[in-house]
Parts: structure tokens; C-alpha cells; sequence
């Protein structure tokens, strides 16, 4: 199951995943962590299954796996008697960063409207490249020369479609059905809009090559962006359904898997690792192959291929996703780009080992390495990584259920369908409010309407429509949305990040 993921990333350009030198005021940060988390550990999140189904551990896999130069991590062994430990399992490891401080969280609620998820104020910093210009029509424009897909265009609350390309599978549809029921929803206070679209894995709008112009860059909207890039992250079309593959509507299976959840106590799942998706698609998806158990070694990894041809054939009876939470951790890792995946990955109560990504979709970057997910190095290295997360889970289940539950809570409270609206709401509000035009209905554009999207659809396609459909009453208020952050609380975020990844990689080496 394809498209992209992104978590943890910090700003677009400055704070990548390189870990920062530790100065005086770290050390003592650090020192007040390891303090206050021994009375109450962090720890991270979750995952998807499936049920007798074959492994992808070929011969040729088995054999690359037994002659991998990676040796099996070393363990400390234990020392302090009065410990619930196996011998093999890692001792005296320091407590996880501390929460973000106070000044990194949303704002109190006021009395009349609930203050937005603190993932919100990352609106801010993806529109902060035109917020001293605006965006001019020459800017929308200039998105041409990267090859969006359509191009969305609101006036007097009503919506156009002007198409230039197609999208995979019903990508495009389900987006606009998206923004359409978004109208819906709000009708009358979503302004005028003119914005361009793409529906690719990737973002494609490198802010190096606009550095130092004149002129700003042009706006693109897509389902990720990175630190690199300056695409805009716009929720994706599988909350209103994925009908090809079989994936409902993201309010519906999100209820489905708190019931899969609820059925399989964590201590009671398989004590490994679980991945399943298509290993053609990238190189550390490849490597990540290496890690099935072979013959000679066992790096706590249970990988599968997923056959979507087959599946389809089968009516899907081995993708069920409300099924799959079967085991104590779910690997995500991305593919060519950002994946879908990711939403299922942590909603499952399962610890995610996130291979750390390159991506970010709109609410991954509200994600804390230690907090809500076990961070995982790409490369030749990663089979060690794995092995010492499950070890380390499976001998400290405690933290490691602290840590899913918090990702799954995440997911369950801060990703609703509400909360998907409103974060559309408040980006192309904030978006509107950079135009230094009138939108206008560009002469290529057609009107798309609820009965011209549900003329002649059929099955999936129409019920998921059908299911997910606004009432258009307008009735309630969205959240309100946080303010933009600091630069103190920026470079806060950056060091819990650099710490966090800093702090396993001392582990693994124990």
C-alpha cells in the first residue's frame, strides 16, 4: 500500500535529522529529564496485521540474511537482581526525552471553541515562505512547471476543477470529494481560493532552487513535503476511502481498529516485529527484506509481501486492516516516497519501529521519536536496530505499551475526521488570506458539484461517497487554531528530536 510519511521533522530546510552538538544547557536539560522521566517513562506506538499469510523469507533472502556482515547486538547483561528481566535484555537504560514544555503545546481552550492539536501550528511554517510576499496568480501560475495534476478553484463557495493530468487510481476524486464536503461542512466561510494540486508519493518543489529570488515560489499542494521542499501537506484521499484496495473511510475504520485493538491484549500479541507491503519500491524496503528470519539468524522481524492482484482476485480477504493488530510491534517504512500506511501503522496499539523517514504528511510532524514511536535507521544497519527494539520492548513491556498507547491515543483523539476537516479549514483560510488576487473561475474549469461526483459511480466508489457525505447544515464551529511557533520553541522541538535519536543509537551500542 503505497504513498508517503513523514515524522518528527522540524523545519523545512534547517532541521533535518542530523543530531545537533550537546552544550552545557543540553546537559543539564538532559539531567532533568532522566529525573522526572524515572517516575513516569514515555515510551511509543502501533501497527497492522494479517493472518495466515506466507512470508516473504525466500531462499535467496534467507541466504542474503545469513551472510549479512551484521552481527546480532550484544546486550548488557543483567546485574541488578530485583529487576522483571531476562538475562539478555538491555539494563539501566536512561528514561526517553521529557515532554515538550509547556510553551511547545497549543494554547489553552478558550470558552467558545476548542483549541486545534499543537500538529496545527505547522500551518504556519508551511506558508511561512509567502508570508512577507502573499502569492500572486504569477506564483499559483508558475506551479505548472512541476506538473500538478488539477487545479482547485473556490468562488462564492462553490467548486471548479480544472484538470491536467491523471492521478492513480481515484486519488484525484476522493480529494476533491474532500474539499467538496469541506464546503459542506462550512458553508459560506471557506474564502475564495486558487491553488494548484499534485497527487505523486513525492514533493517536488526544492526550495534551493528558489533561494535568493525575487520572485516567491510557487505554492503546490500535495499528500507530503520535507525538509528540502516546499510543498504544502493536504490531508490525503483515503479518509474518504481508498475503494480500489478495499480501504474504508478513515471515521469508519478507525472505529474498527479500536475494536481489533480491544480484542488482542499487547502482552497476548506475537512478541515481534510485522511489516507487509510491496518490497519493489525502494531501497530500504530491500534492505528491510534482509531482516526476515532465515535458517541461521533471527532479527525478531516478520516481513511479508502483499499481492494486491491477488487480493483483488480474493476479495481481500488477507487486508482486512481492523484485523491485522496482531502483533506487539508494526514496522512503517517508507517506499519510492511518503506512505499511506502510516495512519493504520500507529492507530493499531502496537510499538512503531519508524524507519526513520524522509517525509512528512500534515499531522506526522505532531509525532516524537521516544514518545510516540521507536525510531529506526535506514541502511544495513537496520536488522540490528530492529532486533534490539523488539528485544528491548519485549523486556521493558511496560514503556513499550506507554509508548503505543500514546501513538494509538494520538491517532484516536487528534486525527479524527473533525480534526481533518478543521486542518483543511484553517490552511486554505490561512492560505486565502496570502492571495493578493481575486480568484476566478479559470476557462478550462468545470463546477463539481455532489450529484455531478456521484453520477454513475457504482459500488465502493459511490457508498464511500455516500458514506462520508456532509449534511451541509453548517452546524458547529471548527478549533481554534494555535499560533505560529517561536523560534525558542523550534529549536526546543529540534533538540528533543536530535536527543531522542542520540539516545538509542547510545543504547544499541551498550
Amino acid at each position: 500500500m503505497e504513498a508517503a510519511a513523514k515524522v518528527g521533522r522540524l523545519t523545512r530546510s534547517s532541521l533535518a535529522t542530523s543530531c545537533p552538538a550537546v552544550n552545557g544547557g543540553v546537559v543539564v536539560f538532559f539531567a532533568t529529564v532522566v529525573a522526572g522521566a524515572l517516575v513516569s517513562a514515555c515510551w511509543m506506538s502501533a501497527g497492522a496485521r494479517v493472518t495466515s499469510i506466507t512470508t516473504v523469507a525466500t531462499g535467496n533472502i534467507a541466504q542474503n540474511a545469513a551472510a549479512s556482515p551484521e552481527s546480532e547486538p550484544t546486550l548488557p547483561r543483567l546485574t541488578d537482581p530485583g529487576t522483571n528481566r531476562t538475562p539478555s535484555a538491555p539494563v539501566n537504560l536512561a528514561p526517553p526525552p521529557a515532554p515538550a514544555p509547556e510553551a511547545a503545546a497549543a494554547p489553552t481552550p478558550s470558552s467558545s471553541s476548542l483549541s486545534c492539536p499543537a500538529y496545527f501550528r505547522w500551518i504556519h511554517e508551511d506558508l511561512r515562505p509567502w508570508r512577507d510576499t502573499g502569492i500572486t496568480r504569477e506564483a499559483v501560475d508558475g506551479a505548472h512547471r512541476y506538473g500538478p495534476k488539477f487545479r482547485v478553484t473556490v468562488v462564492a463557495g462553490r467548486l471548479h476543477v480544472a484538470r491536467y493530468g491523471r492521478c492513480f487510481q481515484t486519488r484525484d476524486v476522493f480529494t476533491q470529494w474532500g474539499i467538496l464536503q469541506l464546503l459542506r461542512r462550512y458553508p459560506g466561510r471557506v474564502p475564495d481560493l486558487d491553488l494548484m494540486f499534485d497527487c505523486q508519493d513525492l514533493p517536488v518543489v526544492n526550495a534551493g532552487d528558489h533561494r535568493g529570488h525575487t520572485s516567491s515560489p510557487p505554492p503546490l499542494f500535495g499528500y507530503c513535503g520535507s525538509d528540502p521542499t516546499l510543498d504544502i501537506a493536504f490531508p490525503d484521499w483515503s479518509f474518504w476511502g481508498w475503494p480500489e484496495i478495499n480501504i474504508k473511510p478513515w471515521e469508519a475504520l478507525r472505529g474498527e481498529i479500536a475494536e481489533g485493538n480491544a480484542a488482542v491484549n499487547w502482552t497476548a500479541r506475537t512478541p515481534y516485529a510485522y511489516w507487509k507491503g510491496n518490497p519493489t519500491v525502494g531501497a530500504d524496503r530491500r534492505n528491510l527484506l534482509r531482516c526476515n528470519a532465515s535458517g541461521k539468524r533471527d532479527w525478531n522481524a516478520r516481513l511479508y509481501a502483499q499481492d494486491w492482484r491477488k487480493e483483488v482476485r480474493e476479495g481481500f480477504r488477507e487486508s482486512d486492516l481492523a484485523k491485522q493488530c496482531t502483533h506487539r510491534y508494526k514496522i512503517y517504512i517508507e517506499g519510492r516516497g511518503w506512505s499511506v500506511s502510516e495512519k493504520y501503522i500507529l492507530a493499531c496499539d502496537s510499538l512503531a519501529l519508524v524507519v526513520w523517514p524522509r517525509y512528512h504528511d500534515f499531522f506526522s510532524r505532531g509525532l516524537m521519536p521516544l514518545q510516540h514511536y521507536w525510531p529506526i535507521p535506514g541502511g544495513r544497519g537496520m536488522c540490528r536496530s530492529i532486533k534490539f527494539a523488539v528485544d528491548w520492548g519485549n523486556a521493558h513491556t511496560d514503556k513499550a505499551q506507554e509508548i503505543a498507547g500514546k501513538a494509538t491515543r494520538f491517532i484516536q483523539e487528534d486525527l479524527t475526521m473533525d480534526r481533518v476537516y478543521d486542518y483543511m479549514f484553517h490552511l486554505v483560510t490561512e492560505y486565502g488570506k496570502l492571495l493578493r488576487y481575486e480568484p476566478t473561475v479559470p476557462d478550462r474549469a468545470v463546477e463539481v458539484t455532489v450529484e455531478s461526483m456521484t453520477h454513475g459511480r457504482q459500488g465502493r466508489e459511490r457508498k464511500f461517497m455516500v458514506d462520508t457525505m456532509m449534511d451541509g447544515s453548517g452546524s458547529g464551529e471548527p478549533c481554534e487554531l494555535p499560533p505560529p511557533f517561536s523560534s525558542e520553541e523550534m529549536e526546543t522541538l529540534r533538540r528533543r528530536q536530535a536527543d531522542a535519536l542520540r539516545q538509542v543509537e547510545m543504547w544499541e551500542k551498550q
